[in-house]
């Protein structure tokens, strides 16, 4: 890894933790994003020539609340109330730039403001996808399927929709607890996703949002250690984790599944989400974090791709689609019914799945045709399948993997 690259990830992981000490400190949300902002800015030009301070989050403490303070006084002083901004926030009080920082981290309590109710269920993800997962406006639009000015207008009414709700910046207690949880989950869940298999860019994967996201569910699970769900997630998470260093080759390029270097998967991940997995399923209220972690589990376990309990893998993803109405699992169904029953049954599925807007133009739905063609012997519709593919596709690795399937056919 780079320097450059080094101390993006190094701003990355710190950007909640300042943007969640700024609201707790001065409770303006959209204000304390910009001050963060440009705290972010100020070190990713500076930190390259002088050196990463000794203290990197204090040092974006110090520069992301003095903005803080220049941002509310600009405010309250276009409101004609300069003498009253001027006693209310004084310039001071923030960390010093030589001082460590408190060892208290705000992201946890940030990712459940993000999820406040007075938000629909998209501002939430998108806006906690933006704050603590730190994915750019472009991402969590491709991840939502709509324009980038689309997504950029949905967070910022989502800021101004929090600063309305006159929330406080506290983890909820008791029911609300439990309401906001679940979009908690999913949150962490596409965050996950997005660092394991990267949308857009040269790399396939991007580890410092794998770990991220790994790191909250971890503080999830020991703040609520009987909630299954949050155990599978986490078992989910570890477990499809593990396979990351076999995923790639020398130069980068995608290896698929059925050809990794299984002795490069992370036996320790996998024997965690294992044990995880296990005492969730043994209270024997399966959730779809656990039923995927199932899943997960079987490919994990099965010493070679051949070996692999593709009819178990089916009757899962069987499960699973009796509670979501996801195209997505609908399309891995597919898949697992082609390896367990054969390419013409998987083939009937995605057939189905075609209809579908949400799914039938979306790369991995003409890669998964592509495949079954493949396994069928129909080598000429495969090929265009995987052209098909690989021109939708938007990530650069994904791209040149299907380019070379197709190739491969021809």
């Amino acid at each position: 890894m780079s320097g450059a690259e080094a101390t993006e990830d190094l701003l990355r992981r710190l950007a909640p933790q300042v943007l969640g000490s700024l609201v707790r400190r001065y409770g303006q949300f959209a204000v304390a994003e910009d001050a963060t902002q440009e705290a972010l800015l100020q070190a990713a030009q500076q930190w390259p020539r002088s050196g990463v301070p000794e203290h990197p989050r204090g040092w974006l403490l110090t520069v992301a609340a003095r903005r803080m303070t220049d941002l509310l006084r600009a405010e309250l002083a276009r409101r004609r109330r300069e003498e009253t901004a001027a006693r209310a926030f004084p310039r001071a009080a923030a960390p010093a730039a030589d001082a460590p920082p408190g060892d208290e981290d705000d992201s946890l309590v940030l990712l459940f403001l993000c999820c406040h109710p007075a938000l629909t269920p998209a501002a939430q993800i998108a806006l906690t996808l933006r704050a603590v997962g730190g994915l750019s406006t472009a991402e969590i639009a491709r991840a939502f399927l709509v324009p980038e000015a689309t997504m950029t207008r949905r967070i910022t009414r989502a800021k101004q929709a929090v600063r309305e709700s006159g929330a406080r910046f506290e983890v909820p207690r008791g029911e609300a607890y439990g309401e906001r949880l679940a979009v908690v989950l999913h949150v962490l869940y596409l965050v996950f996703t997005e660092g394991y298999a990267t949308t857009a860019g040269e790399r396939l994967q991007r580890s410092d949002l794998t770990a991220e996201a790994i790191r909250l569910t971890r503080v999830l699970h020991r703040a609520r250690p009987g909630d299954d769900e949050v155990a599978g997630l986490l078992a989910l998470m570890l477990l499809t984790g593990a396979r990351r260093a076999a995923r790639t080759d020398a130069r980068g390029d995608l290896v698929p599944m059925a050809e990794q270097d299984r002795s490069l998967w992370d036996a320790a991940s996998v024997r965690e989400g294992v044990a995880l997995l296990t005492a969730a399923v043994a209270h024997h209220r399966p959730g779809p974090y656990q039923l995927q972690a199932a899943i997960a589990a079987l490919h994990d376990e099965a010493p070679s791709a051949g070996s692999t309990d593709w009819a178990q893998i089916r009757d899962l993803y069987e499960v699973l689609l009796r509670s979501s109405d996801n195209p997505v699992v609908a399309l891995n169904h597919a898949v697992a019914v082609a390896m367990a029953d054969g390419p013409a049954a998987g083939r009937a599925r995605v057939a189905v799945l075609a209809a579908d807007p949400r799914v039938a133009a979306h790369p991995r739905f003409h890669a998964v045709l592509a495949h079954l063609l493949e396994m069928a012997g129909e080598d000429g519709a495969a090929r265009a399948a995987y052209a098909e593919a690989a021109r939708r596709s938007t990530g650069s690795p994904q791209r040149r993997y299907l380019e070379a399937r197709a190739a491969r056919l021809g």
